[in-house]
């Protein structure tokens, strides 16, 4: 399972497809990832713990994501594991743990402008989690 990336004018759009919904959320900020840079060439060097909360799904999805472009503008901090990660589907509300590295030690290859709800699903099919979402670049 994992992610791919599917042919959208302009943006870059992503499809996830994995076992659960936690496996699916760690698997779309991976994406973001390897949209910024070559997540494979990463360290994880640094520890950072995380909060994020929505009001619904998407928008727990849409913040998470965007805390990983939070990290990456505001503290040049920039992903490559995640570990410890619980989500609770009913307060929707992610705590986890990220490792990753200084962001000045890498090349990016793409500026990812925002995250965005245009074309967002989440959705439960065949017994998988699928994820799609739009970046903006």
């Amino acid at each position: 399972m994992g992610y791919k990336f599917l042919k959208h004018t302009g943006d870059i759009k992503i499809r996830v497809n994995e076992k659960n919904i936690e496996l699916a959320f760690i698997s779309s900020a991976f994406a973001l990832s390897q949209i910024i840079t070559d997540k494979t060439k990463i360290n994880s060097k640094i520890s950072k713990k995380i909060k994020v909360s929505g009001n619904d799904m998407s928008s727990l999805l849409y913040n998470f994501l965007e805390e990983f472009l939070f990290l990456l503008d505001a503290k040049g901090f920039i992903l490559s594991e995640i570990i410890n990660f619980k989500i609770d589907k009913k307060k929707f509300l992610i705590i986890c743990e990220v490792l990753g590295d200084k962001s000045k030690n890498y090349k990016f290859t793409n500026d990812v402008k925002a995250i965005t709800y245009h074309e967002m699903k989440i959705e439960q099919k065949n017994n998988y989690s699928v994820i799609e979402f739009v970046l903006d670049v």
